[in-house]
């Protein structure tokens, strides 16, 4: 019988679709048995950074285009966690531009 991953039953628990659970690994994706579990969970938290600082500074997609020197509707994806078209690179590059001598007009 396949088991399927349905959710995080705690931090330290994976629950299954089976009724089963194991302990978590701490990265979802690897609990979840996805190829390139450590890349995706790295996106996931740089996206949550993004998206933390955005919030913060209470910025519109039009100013964090503007600041990350990408057009708007590429904005959409990262502030949506729709990462696959990022690379890790690409993401730290754009939470480095919010560094504290960064180009955000509401730092």
């Amino acid at each position: 019988m396949r088991t399927f991953w349905i959710g995080v039953a705690s931090r330290e628990h994976v629950l299954r679709a089976d009724g089963s659970s194991s302990r978590s690994s701490g990265n979802v994706f690897a609990d979840m048995g996805l190829p390139d579990a450590a890349e995706l969970d790295t996106k996931a938290r740089l996206g949550a950074a993004i998206n933390r600082i955005v919030e913060r500074r209470g910025l519109s997609q039009a100013e964090v285009a503007t600041a990350l020197q990408i057009n708007q509707p590429k904005v959409s994806a990262p502030l949506h966690y729709k990462l696959e078209g990022f690379s890790v690179e690409r993401l730290m590059r754009f939470l480095v531009s919010w560094s504290p001598s960064g180009r955000t007009s509401r730092s």
